[in-house]
């Protein structure tokens, strides 16, 4: 049974509006649904209409105009990692947005789904809380103004109305004097949940701080600010002696509990060193350190944004007779009774492309890694109508008539398969990875490959296959 009943894909905001009004607490927007799809298996959430939201025009953009920067809800995390413009004036932000999933997830979150989703977790609500930004709500009843500390009202539930559409997220750019940072604890490397994440930015005038600001994810229902440390900075140098005792009341100020993540004290503890950890940072001014200065984003030449789509909304109906109309592999296919199933069912049960391998479901394996309009994605977490007027990759089309894509070749030189059961995404990831760096070094390789998981522990011939493939000449 699929656990929606209608699909949307609006041409515009204001038909967006409409539906909204029209359809009520039945409706949920879609944008990168990486969280969503989730909730909606789980019962967490129920829709039985979804709005796709992720080719609308004017939802996308990353602007400065004067003292603020303008954010679209549908920036997705590599675009926000990406911008000049965020890493610039709105650094932690840019280090959050970063430390979310592995590329592919990254390529379909979106900013505005984070923020809406309202995980105390969500590794973005932070920087922006500590930034102090505003979120623009809008239905056909008109505009409102949210400071973000009012938006979050309890663990994944927030002040907007069936009806409202977040449309922009406006956030006062750092000034001189400012900088802030953004440390994050998971269990992994990648495609980890925060266990406590923290944002701190702080103003500095003749090495006294004016202003501070901390923001600590993951350690209450909702995202929380530290009064009591940040007023305990204010007038001081950023000293050890003024660094420890913020730290100390930062944790005070956490209400944990224990989950499958970790125990409540342990949180309460990592609040202490994460606080201080980012304050001495902050001191010393390394928080560029190891920021990626041209990491991967696995989108090729597309820039990371997905392609509009124009004309009518278009509507998909499970059980109806409408056609997911697609291009896949180059070949143009015309789909009907798939509109309840998720592109990766789509792609085994009704085109045979069995390449493509189901291993969580969940995002977090890369088995399902395809290029939707040439920026990889995990198809698991993609519905199938979202296919409709897209252009689809997968592990079938790299290979040009009988010669093998250069990395599939590598593979098997290398002999970098094993199983083989976690193959296609690998190569899926490490193609695109020579699409868009012909020549990357390791630390490129191993941040593209972050989001493909290999049972058979076989990362290092999957690494030296993508560096002999480097080293061939790609047509």
């Amino acid at each position: 049974m699929s656990i929606w009943q209608t699909y949307f894909t609006p041409t515009s905001a204001e038909e967006v509006l409409r539906l909204l009004a029209e359809y009520g607490t039945e409706a949920r927007i879609i944008a990168g649904g990486t969280d969503l799809l989730l909730e909606l298996e789980r019962g967490v959430r129920r829709a039985s209409v979804l709005i796709d939201i992720s080719r609308t025009p004017g939802l996308d953009g990353i602007a400065l105009e004067g003292d603020r920067v303008r954010l679209g809800p549908l920036v997705t995390h590599n675009r926000l990692a990406a911008s000049p413009i965020v890493a610039e004036h709105l650094f932690p932000l840019a280090q959050a947005a970063w430390s979310v999933g592995a590329p592919a997830i990254r390529n379909r979150g979106t900013l505005g789904g984070n923020l809406v989703t309202a995980s105390p977790s969500g590794d973005t609500i932070p920087p922006l809380m500590a930034l102090g930004a505003t979120l623009v709500l809008r239905s056909v009843r008109g505009e409102r103004r949210v400071p973000i500390q009012e938006f979050f009202e309890g663990n994944r539930q927030v002040n907007m109305a069936p009806d409202e559409m977040l449309v922009e997220v406006q956030v006062p750019a750092m000034r001189p004097g400012e900088r802030g940072v953004f440390l994050k604890l998971g269990l992994r490397r990648a495609l980890a949940v925060s266990v406590v994440n923290v944002a701190v930015v702080v103003r500095l005038e003749d090495q006294l701080v004016t202003r501070a600001r901390i923001a600590m994810g993951s350690v209450a229902p909702t995202v929380l600010r530290a009064c009591e440390a940040e007023g305990a900075l204010v007038g001081s140098p950023l000293s050890s002696e003024r660094i420890e005792e913020a730290a100390d009341l930062a944790a005070r100020a956490a209400i944990p509990i224990d989950d499958i993540r970790a125990g409540a004290e342990y949180r309460r503890e990592m609040v202490r060193t994460l606080v201080r950890r980012a304050l001495t940072i902050l001191a010393e001014k390394r928080e560029r350190d190891g920021f990626p200065a041209h990491p991967p984003f696995l989108w090729g030449r597309t820039g990371g944004k997905f392609p509009y789509v124009v004309g009518k909304t278009v509507r998909h109906t499970v059980g109806g007779d409408e056609p997911i109309e697609c291009t896949v592999n180059g070949k143009n296919y015309v789909v009907r009774g798939a509109n309840g199933k998720t592109l990766l069912r789509m792609l085994r049960e009704d085109l045979g492309l069995t390449g493509t391998k189901e291993g969580c479901g969940e995002g977090v394996c890369g088995t399902c890694t395809v290029w939707l309009d040439g920026i990889v994605v995990v198809s698991c977490l993609v519905p199938a109508p979202r296919a409709h007027g897209a252009q689809i990759v997968t592990i079938e089309g790299l290979a040009r008539g009988e010669k093998l894509h250069p990395l599939q070749q590598a593979f098997i030189d290398e002999g970098a398969v094993q199983c083989g059961y976690c193959t296609p995404g690998f190569i899926m990831s490490g193609a695109k990875l020579l699409e868009e760096i012909p020549s990357p070094d390791r630390e490129q390789i191993l941040h593209a490959i972050a989001g493909n998981l290999c049972r058979c522990t076989g990362y290092y011939k999957v690494v030296r296959a993508i560096e002999r493939a480097a080293k061939s000449a790609i047509p």
